[in-house]
Protein backbone atom coordinates (compact mmCIF):
# COMPACT_ATOMS: atom_id res chain seq x y z
CA UNK A 1 0.00 0.00 0.00
CA UNK A 2 1.03 3.31 -0.81
CA UNK A 3 2.53 5.24 2.57
CA UNK A 4 1.55 8.75 3.54
CA UNK A 5 4.97 9.35 4.53
CA UNK A 6 6.67 9.22 1.45
CA UNK A 7 6.97 12.05 -0.97
CA UNK A 8 8.10 11.99 -4.63
CA UNK A 9 11.27 14.22 -5.81
CA UNK A 10 12.12 14.46 -9.50
CA UNK A 11 10.30 11.03 -9.88
CA UNK A 12 11.87 9.37 -7.06
CA UNK A 13 10.22 8.57 -3.77
CA UNK A 14 12.23 9.77 -0.89
CA UNK A 15 11.53 8.69 2.38
CA UNK A 16 10.66 11.60 4.99
CA UNK A 17 13.67 12.66 7.48
CA UNK A 18 13.17 12.82 11.44
CA UNK A 19 15.97 13.95 14.30
CA UNK A 20 14.96 12.80 17.09
CA UNK A 21 16.73 14.93 20.37
CA UNK A 22 16.60 13.38 23.82
CA UNK A 23 19.07 12.58 26.11
CA UNK A 24 17.40 8.97 27.11
CA UNK A 25 18.95 6.49 24.81
CA UNK A 26 16.79 4.40 25.54
CA UNK A 27 13.32 6.88 24.78
CA UNK A 28 15.20 7.57 21.81
CA UNK A 29 15.83 3.38 20.52
CA UNK A 30 12.13 2.82 21.16
CA UNK A 31 10.88 6.22 19.00
CA UNK A 32 13.48 5.50 15.74
CA UNK A 33 12.66 1.88 15.70
CA UNK A 34 9.51 2.46 15.53
CA UNK A 35 9.41 5.74 12.73
CA UNK A 36 11.67 3.29 10.94
CA UNK A 37 9.04 0.92 10.48
CA UNK A 38 6.49 3.33 9.44
CA UNK A 39 9.53 3.74 6.64
CA UNK A 40 10.96 6.90 8.10
CA UNK A 41 14.47 7.64 8.22
CA UNK A 42 15.53 8.57 10.97
CA UNK A 43 18.76 10.66 12.93
CA UNK A 44 19.25 10.84 16.78
CA UNK A 45 21.18 13.23 19.14
CA UNK A 46 21.71 13.00 22.27
CA UNK A 47 22.52 16.41 23.76
CA UNK A 48 21.68 20.59 22.58
CA UNK A 49 25.01 20.84 20.13
CA UNK A 50 25.01 17.66 18.89
CA UNK A 51 21.40 18.28 17.83
CA UNK A 52 22.70 21.35 16.49
CA UNK A 53 25.40 19.93 14.58
CA UNK A 54 22.93 17.26 12.54
CA UNK A 55 20.60 20.35 11.76
CA UNK A 56 23.08 22.21 9.91
CA UNK A 57 24.14 19.50 7.89
CA UNK A 58 20.75 18.06 6.98
CA UNK A 59 17.48 18.35 5.84
CA UNK A 60 14.76 17.10 7.94
CA UNK A 61 10.98 17.33 7.37
CA UNK A 62 10.00 17.21 11.73
CA UNK A 63 12.39 17.77 14.36
CA UNK A 64 10.96 15.66 17.66
CA UNK A 65 12.88 17.61 20.64
CA UNK A 66 13.08 17.17 24.62
CA UNK A 67 13.48 20.12 26.88
CA UNK A 68 15.94 18.82 28.98
CA UNK A 69 18.98 18.03 27.59
CA UNK A 70 22.88 18.39 28.08
CA UNK A 71 25.04 21.74 26.72
CA UNK A 72 22.30 23.44 25.19
CA UNK A 73 18.39 22.89 26.55
CA UNK A 74 15.81 22.42 24.07
CA UNK A 75 14.70 26.60 24.06
CA UNK A 76 18.38 27.53 23.09
CA UNK A 77 18.37 24.81 20.59
CA UNK A 78 14.69 26.02 19.46
CA UNK A 79 15.63 29.71 19.14
CA UNK A 80 18.68 28.67 17.49
CA UNK A 81 16.72 26.57 14.52
CA UNK A 82 14.56 29.68 13.99
CA UNK A 83 17.30 31.78 13.08
CA UNK A 84 17.77 29.79 9.57
CA UNK A 85 15.14 27.64 9.53
CA UNK A 86 11.18 26.88 9.29
CA UNK A 87 11.37 23.08 9.84
CA UNK A 88 8.42 21.68 12.25
CA UNK A 89 9.28 21.51 15.67
CA UNK A 90 7.31 18.96 18.14
CA UNK A 91 8.86 19.58 21.68
CA UNK A 92 8.58 16.94 24.67
CA UNK A 93 7.47 18.66 28.13
CA UNK A 94 7.16 17.12 31.85
CA UNK A 95 3.81 16.01 32.19
CA UNK A 96 1.40 18.96 33.52
CA UNK A 97 4.23 22.07 33.33
CA UNK A 98 1.81 24.06 31.53
CA UNK A 99 4.94 27.05 31.89
CA UNK A 100 7.43 24.55 29.35
CA UNK A 101 4.27 24.27 27.19
CA UNK A 102 4.39 28.23 26.19
CA UNK A 103 7.90 28.73 26.75
CA UNK A 104 8.67 26.07 23.87
CA UNK A 105 5.77 28.34 21.67
CA UNK A 106 7.43 31.77 22.49
CA UNK A 107 10.64 30.17 21.21
CA UNK A 108 9.48 29.18 17.91
CA UNK A 109 7.93 25.06 18.43
CA UNK A 110 5.37 24.38 16.28
CA UNK A 111 3.27 21.51 18.80
CA UNK A 112 4.45 19.68 22.10
CA UNK A 113 4.11 16.09 23.73
CA UNK A 114 4.08 15.44 27.46
CA UNK A 115 6.18 12.89 28.64
CA UNK A 116 5.64 10.09 29.75
CA UNK A 117 3.79 9.95 26.30
CA UNK A 118 2.32 6.38 23.85
CA UNK A 119 4.19 6.28 20.96
CA UNK A 120 1.42 5.70 18.50
CA UNK A 121 0.74 10.04 19.90
CA UNK A 122 4.15 10.62 18.84
CA UNK A 123 3.88 9.08 15.16
CA UNK A 124 0.37 10.22 14.98
CA UNK A 125 1.65 14.17 15.57
CA UNK A 126 4.29 13.43 13.21
CA UNK A 127 2.32 11.99 10.58
CA UNK A 128 0.09 14.93 10.44
CA UNK A 129 2.55 17.46 10.56
CA UNK A 130 4.06 15.52 7.84
CA UNK A 131 0.77 15.38 6.07
CA UNK A 132 0.15 19.34 6.17
CA UNK A 133 3.37 20.12 4.87
CA UNK A 134 2.82 17.62 1.94
CA UNK A 135 -0.31 19.34 0.97
CA UNK A 136 0.97 22.57 1.29
CA UNK A 137 3.94 21.39 -1.23
CA UNK A 138 1.00 20.24 -3.91
CA UNK A 139 -0.62 23.70 -4.00
CA UNK A 140 -1.21 24.96 -7.02
CA UNK A 141 -0.42 27.28 -9.32
CA UNK A 142 1.30 29.83 -6.72
CA UNK A 143 -0.22 32.40 -5.48
CA UNK A 144 0.82 35.42 -3.72
CA UNK A 145 -0.92 37.99 -1.08
CA UNK A 146 -0.25 41.30 -0.26
CA UNK A 147 -1.45 44.57 1.96
CA UNK A 148 0.54 47.53 2.57
CA UNK A 149 3.88 46.55 3.25
CA UNK A 150 2.90 42.40 4.20
CA UNK A 151 2.84 39.99 1.17
CA UNK A 152 2.48 36.08 1.87
CA UNK A 153 3.79 33.59 -0.69
CA UNK A 154 1.46 30.66 -0.36
CA UNK A 155 3.34 28.50 -2.98
CA UNK A 156 6.84 28.77 -1.02
CA UNK A 157 4.91 29.43 2.45
CA UNK A 158 7.11 32.32 2.92
CA UNK A 159 6.35 35.90 4.17
CA UNK A 160 7.46 39.24 4.02
CA UNK A 161 7.52 42.91 5.42
CA UNK A 162 8.65 45.80 2.92
CA UNK A 163 10.05 42.47 0.63
CA UNK A 164 12.36 41.44 3.54
CA UNK A 165 11.67 38.18 4.87
CA UNK A 166 10.16 37.42 7.67
CA UNK A 167 11.22 33.75 9.63
CA UNK A 168 7.85 32.18 10.14
CA UNK A 169 6.97 29.33 11.68
CA UNK A 170 4.81 26.37 10.44
CA UNK A 171 1.87 27.71 12.75
CA UNK A 172 2.51 31.13 12.32
CA UNK A 173 2.40 31.04 8.87
CA UNK A 174 -0.81 29.11 8.90
CA UNK A 175 -2.67 31.59 11.01
CA UNK A 176 -1.65 34.65 9.22
CA UNK A 177 -2.68 32.74 5.79
CA UNK A 178 -5.96 32.10 7.38
CA UNK A 179 -6.08 35.96 8.73
CA UNK A 180 -5.43 37.24 5.76
CA UNK A 181 -7.15 35.40 3.10
CA UNK A 182 -10.30 35.76 4.78
CA UNK A 183 -9.76 39.73 5.77
CA UNK A 184 -12.18 41.53 8.44
CA UNK A 185 -13.69 38.02 9.55
CA UNK A 186 -13.30 37.74 13.41
CA UNK A 187 -11.97 33.90 14.23
CA UNK A 188 -12.67 33.30 17.61
CA UNK A 189 -9.46 31.69 19.71
CA UNK A 190 -11.22 27.89 19.61
CA UNK A 191 -11.96 28.56 15.61
CA UNK A 192 -8.56 29.23 15.66
CA UNK A 193 -7.30 26.34 17.32
CA UNK A 194 -9.45 23.69 15.92
CA UNK A 195 -8.75 25.61 12.29
CA UNK A 196 -5.02 25.86 12.44
CA UNK A 197 -4.31 23.08 14.59
CA UNK A 198 -6.88 20.33 13.90
CA UNK A 199 -9.80 19.29 16.20
CA UNK A 200 -7.76 16.37 18.03
CA UNK A 201 -5.26 18.87 19.33
CA UNK A 202 -4.96 19.02 23.23
CA UNK A 203 -4.08 22.24 23.66
CA UNK A 204 -5.68 24.98 24.72
CA UNK A 205 -6.82 28.88 23.82
CA UNK A 206 -3.46 30.20 25.08
CA UNK A 207 -1.45 28.52 22.46
CA UNK A 208 -3.31 30.56 20.15
CA UNK A 209 -2.44 33.83 21.96
CA UNK A 210 1.14 33.04 22.16
CA UNK A 211 1.14 32.37 18.56
CA UNK A 212 -0.70 35.51 17.76
CA UNK A 213 2.00 37.44 20.10
CA UNK A 214 4.71 36.15 18.55
CA UNK A 215 3.42 36.96 14.99
CA UNK A 216 2.60 40.72 15.82
CA UNK A 217 6.31 40.78 16.72
CA UNK A 218 7.52 39.66 13.29
CA UNK A 219 5.08 41.56 11.16
CA UNK A 220 3.89 44.45 12.88
CA UNK A 221 6.21 47.56 13.63
CA UNK A 222 4.39 48.18 16.72
CA UNK A 223 2.98 45.26 18.51
CA UNK A 224 1.19 47.12 20.91
CA UNK A 225 -0.63 49.34 18.34
CA UNK A 226 -1.37 46.73 15.42
CA UNK A 227 -1.36 47.38 11.88
CA UNK A 228 -2.75 43.78 10.16
CA UNK A 229 -4.05 41.60 12.98
CA UNK A 230 -6.37 43.25 15.10
CA UNK A 231 -8.28 42.08 18.44
CA UNK A 232 -11.39 41.84 19.08
CA UNK A 233 -11.98 41.96 22.47
CA UNK A 234 -14.30 39.20 24.13
CA UNK A 235 -14.15 37.63 20.77
CA UNK A 236 -10.98 36.57 18.81
CA UNK A 237 -8.46 38.00 16.22
CA UNK A 238 -9.27 39.55 12.68
CA UNK A 239 -6.82 40.67 9.79
CA UNK A 240 -8.24 44.31 9.11
CA UNK A 241 -7.78 45.27 5.58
Amino acid sequence: RTRLLYKWKDGIIMARKVLVVDDEKLIVKGIRFSLEQDGMEVDCAYDGQEALDFINNNKYDVILLDIMLPKLNGFEVCQQIREFSNVPIIMLTAKGDDMDKILGFEYGADDYITKPFNILEVKARIKAIIRRSSQAETKEPQKVYSYGGLRIDIDSRRGYINDIEVNLTAKEFDLLELLMLHPNKVYGREELLNTVWGYDYPGDVRTVDVHIRRLREKIEESPSNPSYIHTKWGVGYYFQK
